[in-house]
């Protein structure tokens, strides 16, 4: 790689810090392609992105960004996920961790506030930011839909008792 190639990818990742809700950084020791592009595909599926950097050049690209403090978790084969949804990339590390030993969180960051591995894992068991819409919309949506039965309640009682006359002066 040459020195134009280094300054594109610092560049890059400091865009990437930048622009990112949450990082968390991984090692990986022994993946194999298959199970490093297994979870590439995951984090994607998640709206994350997951990519090993050199440690050299993450540190510089992490100079003048909110994720600053996170320079000295950069030691052997480390990899970041970054995620603009506080939830997606850290449930994904976590799930994957779970089911396979070669990958290991050391800690990350959301926003300026650092996380250990246990922060990692806590964030993980949060609803995502889609199912905490979800929620809310709900809980707005339920008070409208009580008061739309309550007033249409007496108006279908009246329908009933003028429905119930009507059919006596039939019968009659």
């Amino acid at each position: 790689m040459d020195r134009s190639q280094k300054e594109e990818l610092v560049a890059s990742l400091h865009s990437t810090f930048s622009e990112t809700t949450l990082v968390v950084v991984t090692q990986q020791s022994g993946m194999t392609v298959a199970e490093a592009s297994s979870l590439r595909r995951q984090m994607l599926e998640a709206g994350a992105s997951y990519k090993v950097t050199k440690n050299r050049l993450t540190r510089l690209a992490l100079e003048g960004t909110q994720f600053e403090a996170l320079k000295d978790m950069f030691t052997g084969p480390t990899a970041i996920a970054v995620s603009e949804d506080p939830v997606a990339a850290a449930k994904v590390c976590v799930e994957f961790a779970k089911k396979n030993d070669k990958l290991t969180i050391i800690g990350g960051a959301m926003g300026a506030t650092m996380l250990d591995p246990n922060g990692i894992k806590a964030l993980a068991t949060l609803p995502s930011l889609d199912a905490l819409r979800g929620k809310l919309i709900g809980v707005l949506q339920a008070p409208a839909t009580k008061v739309a039965g309550v007033v249409q309640a007496p108006a279908a009682q009246l329908a009933r008792v003028f429905s119930a006359y009507g059919s006596q002066g039939e019968a009659a």
